[in-house]
């Protein structure tokens, strides 16, 4: 049977996964693919709270359909951004961005 601490670890593992990839890439889109993976570790977590702490209840299943919505904005802002310093600068590594130069 799947406790709770076994969706505790895979939470934490991706969460983990999420946080090297953003730290240690210099590509700006692996990096925000990183945060979404990071996103995905701590909605799973939420929802596993929610499922075995509180039965009866939506809330952690709410907070997720909240995370997930701003989690698409932030990806469709980033990815606009990103479109504009590609055009402006033909690089898309966060080691030859520097934005107060244009």
């Amino acid at each position: 049977m799947v406790t709770l601490e076994h969706y505790l670890i895979l939470s934490l593992a991706l969460f983990s996964i999420g946080l090297v990839g953003s730290l240690y890439r210099k590509n700006v889109v692996i990096i925000l693919m990183s945060i979404e993976i990071m996103l995905n570790g701590i909605n799973l977590s939420l929802v596993a709270f929610s499922r075995y702490l509180i039965p009866n209840e939506l809330v952690g299943h709410i907070f997720v359909l909240f995370i997930f919505t701003i989690a698409a904005v932030e990806v469709a802002i980033a990815l606009a951004i990103l479109m504009v310093i590609f055009y402006k600068k033909n690089s898309i590594n966060s080691s030859d961005l520097n934005l107060l130069k244009w």
